[in-house]
């Protein structure tokens, strides 16, 4: 195999070829692929021209990265000096021609030079190679391993009890007690949801999707499809303010004083305006955070069926096809052909209208504890050139907890070694963690985690220090138009 060279890299990629580095090789991903991607186009197109080694074994089976290997077209030289993906600054190639999504600029194709950064390579390069280790360490101790007994077995008896008090309560009209035990089965079928998006149950992509689709569409009336594209882009591109799905809350929130410039969203494709309403809403986040909170599963209703409705147009593409679309829709159908007849069976739209709140509410906790883990870690942007372990430890941090309390977190409030390892099934996390808090000390890497009350603390005090920012910035708008004023009456 031929040695392809940097500016021959780039080249081709501005002709619109999709090239990304894995393992020495540089893979032509082909546009039927790219198009049918489980994991969705985004989450390649944000590698284009970058050394993508170790996300691609981080969320890839063994299977899988051997089937990769046929996409090779030449060798590169290693450690790779990255090229700046085009769709970070908004451009896509299509019939031949780029355009730019992002906004009008003065140039008719992407500038590939990365932006100056003040990593060094060398050091990005080795924080990769001892990640690469760390990973052989963890297959060899059989983390990957998923203990369906230990592991999911006390899960499904506590589903079982959750959904028969559930059940009980609404039969005997204790309706509110009913949307409580509800809200709680679905806060903690959320947790086997994650894993199966992650394929970290069976490990074995068709069915993992079934009964992901079982669990997320039927039982909670959410789009797998959509979780599974939206979460993809927050582990690889974790909390960038254009790229990161899971920080982008405009008009309600904004942890970073870059969204008060309306920035442009690559995973939504559209600019993201600090208008008015946001204005409003970001001023008093920090007073509004946890009312936010609450309704926060609401929010994953409009994501998921805007999912859906964009995906009928293009699921014969994807894989899976349209089964897995269909099997989507009957889910949902399903989710709210049983819950639809729950509240109608309450008696009054009052008491309706209570079961709904309550049963959401109830799941509140859990969109707390997720944010906690990234909303107070950085948002800097540093370049295609830091590696993956150094930015997943940069922007992640654990929530420490007592053992005792773990299942109400799901095992996920070990946050850090998920984001390295998102394919390692939830219950092997406490172990894996020794291993990476030994990894981060070793690199000169800082390993973060807090208590739940010190990370709300936390959170709260970026949000207040943004909505300071908004109203500073109302405070100096009023005082130019005062000043104008005055110049005008004088």
């Amino acid at each position: 195999m031929s040695l392809c060279h940097p500016a021959a890299v780039a080249a081709r990629i501005l002709a619109g070829d999709v090239l990304v580095v894995c393992d020495g090789q540089l893979l032509r991903i082909p546009p039927a692929w790219l198009a049918a991607h489980p994991g969705g186009a985004l989450a390649i197109l944000h590698f284009v021209g970058r050394d993508a080694t170790d996300e691609i074994h981080a969320f890839h089976s063994d299977h899988t990265l051997d089937l990769v290997a046929r996409y090779a077209v030449a060798r590169v030289d290693v450690p790779w000096q990255p090229l700046a993906p085009p769709v970070a600054s908004g451009w896509v190639h299509s019939h031949s021609q780029w355009r730019n999504d992002a906004a009008v600029v003065p140039a008719d194709r992407p500038v590939l030079d990365p932006p100056p950064t003040s990593l060094d390579l060398d050091a990005q390069a080795r924080h990769s190679h001892a990640y690469r280790a760390l990973h052989k360490r963890i297959v060899d101790a059989g983390l990957y391993n998923t203990p369906y007994l230990s592991g999911y077995g006390p899960e499904i008896l506590r589903y079982v009890l959750l959904a028969s008090l559930s059940v009980c309560a609404y039969r005997r009209a204790c309706f509110l007690t009913s949307a409580f035990f509800l809200g709680l089965l679905w806060h903690q079928l959320v947790f086997t949801a994650h894993d199966l998006g992650h394929r970290g149950v069976t490990h074995n992509w068709a069915v993992d999707h079934l009964l992901s689709i079982l669990v997320a569409d039927c039982i909670g009336g959410l789009s797998i499809g959509w979780w599974i594209q939206n979460h993809n882009i927050h582990h690889l591109v974790t909390n960038h303010p254009s790229h990161d799905p899971d920080i982008e809350h405009l008009p309600f929130l904004a942890i970073s004083p870059v969204f008060l410039n309306s920035i442009w969203s690559s995973f939504y494709r559209r600019t993201m305006s600090f208008d008015r309403v946001a204005k409003t809403f970001v001023a008093l986040q920090h007073n509004l955070f946890y009312i936010i909170m609450l309704f926060g599963r609401f929010n994953l209703y409009v994501n998921s069926y805007a999912f859906l409705i964009n995906k009928a147009f293009d699921t014969r593409r994807a894989k899976g096809g349209r089964w897995a679309w269909s099997l989507e829709l009957f889910g949902i159908l399903f989710f709210w052909s049983w819950f639809g007849r729950a509240l109608y069976g309450c008696g009054s739209w009052q008491t309706a209208l209570a079961y709904l709140l309550v049963s959401h509410a109830v799941t509140s906790p859990l969109h707390i504890q997720i944010v906690l883990s990234h909303f107070s870690m950085s948002t800097a942007d540093l370049g295609p050139t830091e590696s993956f372990p150094h930015r997943q430890l940069r922007t992640t941090t654990d929530v420490i907890c007592d053992d005792s309390i773990a299942f109400i977190h799901g095992g996920l409030h070990l946050q850090v070694t998920h984001h390295l390892f998102p394919r390692l099934p939830r219950h092997n996390l406490k172990r894996a963690s020794i291993l990476v808090k030994q990894f981060a000390q070793e690199q000169g890497l800082t390993y973060a985690e807090f208590g739940f009350v010190d990370g709300n603390t936390k959170v709260l005090g970026v949000l207040k220090g943004v909505a300071e920012q908004v109203k500073l910035m109302g405070r100096v708008a009023e005082a130019e138009v005062r000043e104008r004023v005055e110049k005008k009456v004088a």
